[in-house]
């Protein structure tokens, strides 16, 4: 099973805009997908969920900020993310529904290895 994978990380300064990918081949399509953020010294916590008919939940400290999109032409799933804070800086992390990639697997989330957004003052 390919792993996630994620791309678009980088710095920004705070107001800016990035987006990140997300490619886990035809996981995409079946799986719940998810991405979620580990600031330094915290817990990992999840930002947003995309399941395949299209529903999800976004947090309320990103809600309206971040959004999460399938592209279904790049096979791809995205977390377009505008305004951005310093308080966003953070290893972010795409992951699909373990129990879907993999049943009867332990644990909930397949992981990606993380891409890291920086947000500088």
């Amino acid at each position: 099973q390919p792993q996630p994978v994620e791309s678009g990380g980088g710095s920004v300064q705070a107001g800016g805009s990035l987006t990140l990918f997300c490619e886990a081949g035809d996981i995409i399509n079946r799986c719940e997908m998810a991405w979620h953020r580990q600031a330094l010294r915290k817990q990992r916590e999840l930002l947003s969920t995309l399941k395949p008919d299209g529903t999800g939940v976004t947090v309320d400290s990103v809600k309206g900020r971040f959004r999460i999109f399938r592209d279904n032409t790049r096979n791809t799933v995205n977390l377009i993310m505008t305004d951005l804070k310093p308080e966003d800086s953070a290893m972010n992390y795409c992951a699909a529904d373990l129990q879907c990639v993999n049943p009867g697997a332990s644990g909930a989330w397949w992981w990606g290895r993380g891409m890291q957004v920086t947000v500088s003052p």
